[in-house]
């Protein structure tokens, strides 16, 4: 077995990775993965400061039923219904995997540590149903280190703000299009400006902006293909990073004017781009792309396991690969417009799908645990 030292010394990428000021978070939780001790040992060899956590992530850990068989039990007898098994049991692992990243919190005085659970994707559309369900979450999970993800959607963005106002931190998720994601930090502002006239503490509401990916690749690749020129296909793998470059520079944008010095006179956190979607999903490009060519600081990485592995082993980590790319990332972006492919109804189809996909992958847990509960003697109806 391989001990904690030569883990450490297999990581050598990763540790570059975060001295260049991206913060490493898992894409990944699971019952299984905190009872045997895995979640503690990624913590300590492999620099995960953080983990996310969405409803397609739950289907497949508790509709697996491994590790969740006395829990099952027990709100069978209980008599609860599907969705409060479903809430008890999502809400279980977040705080045991806070826990684990309590001393993560502490040391980086909540900026890391973070494990993040994710509304009902049901109430994507509706906005006073999110705010009720971020209120709930965090009232379950109770503790400091949780993060509430609201996705971006239009019903979505004033739930942020009011959240945010509360006091409770938030990972908006979901973000694909530049527009959206300035309204996304528009509404993180006006959250802060809420809290600090209620009287909170700036300094305890830390955010991410969950900006996707590999999503944006497949989707414009796909149509690139269709095109089919030399001129095109020459586009492929491109679309995805100067997206997330254009978007780095929003951020630097906000996050650099007038409006957000004042908040951070008095204490407040900058709302850190996070990538997500970050697994190639072409083979035929390296599986380490959306790490490598993504470095910059003040970001956070969730990784599913294993690009957390391949960047370990043969990640190319040379430094920030973002702030220098803003013109060429324009350029990118201009020339597939220039083809036909609409860039604002990729990013709208996207986000379209985005819920759809956790909506359908929060039903496939909801029918997982009521036949669970049945098979118990119970209807969980």
């Amino acid at each position: 077995m391989i001990t904690v030292t030569e883990a450490a010394a297999t990581a050598v990428n990763l540790k570059r990775l975060s001295d260049e000021g991206v913060s490493i978070w898992l894409d990944d939780l699971s019952r299984k993965r905190i009872a045997s001790g895995n979640l503690a040992e990624l913590v300590a060899t492999k620099h995960v400061v953080g983990v996310t956590t969405n409803p397609s992530i739950f289907q497949a850990a508790i509709g697996s039923g491994e590790g969740y068989e006395e829990q099952l039990a027990e709100l069978a007898v209980r008599g609860v219904t599907v969705d409060e098994a479903v809430r008890m049991m999502t809400t279980a692992d977040v705080r045991a995997a806070a826990d684990i990243l309590r001393p993560v919190y502490d040391a980086t005085g909540g900026r890391d540590g973070r494990v993040s659970i994710e509304v009902d994707p049901r109430l994507a559309h509706h906005t006073a149903a999110t705010v009720a369900e971020a209120k709930q979450l965090a009232w379950l999970v109770d503790r400091p280190n949780v993060m509430i993800k609201i996705p971006a959607t239009e019903a979505g963005l004033p739930a942020i703000t009011e959240v945010v106002g509360l006091g409770i931190s938030v990972n908006v998720t979901l973000i694909f299009s530049l527009e959206r994601y300035r309204q996304v930090m528009d509404a993180y502002l006006a959250g802060l400006e809420k809290a600090q006239a209620s009287g909170v503490d700036l300094a305890t509401v830390h955010s991410v902006a969950s900006f996707f990916v590999s999503r944006v690749d497949s989707e414009i690749d796909k149509r690139l293909a269709k095109v089919g020129t030399d001129e095109a296909l020459a586009l492929k793998g491109r679309a995805a990073l100067a997206n997330a470059r254009l978007a780095y520079e929003a951020y630097e944008d906000v996050f650099g004017a007038s409006r957000w010095t004042a908040l951070a006179t008095a204490g407040a956190n900058k709302q850190r781009p996070l990538w997500a979607s970050t697994g190639v999903k072409d083979p035929a490009y390296k599986d380490t792309l959306y790490v490598d060519e993504l470095v910059a600081p003040g970001t956070v990485n969730t990784m599913p396991e294993a690009t957390l592995d391949a960047t370990a082993d043969h990640g190319d980590i040379h430094g920030d690969a973002v702030s220098g790319g803003y013109a060429q990332a324009r350029a990118d972006l201009a020339a597939v417009e220039r083809l036909g492919i609409s860039y604002d109804e990729v990013v709208k189809q996207l986000e379209d799908e985005g819920v759809a996909k956790f909506e359908a992958a929060w039903g496939d847990l909801l029918d997982a645990v009521k036949v669970s509960l049945s098979g118990k003697g119970v209807e969980g109806e």
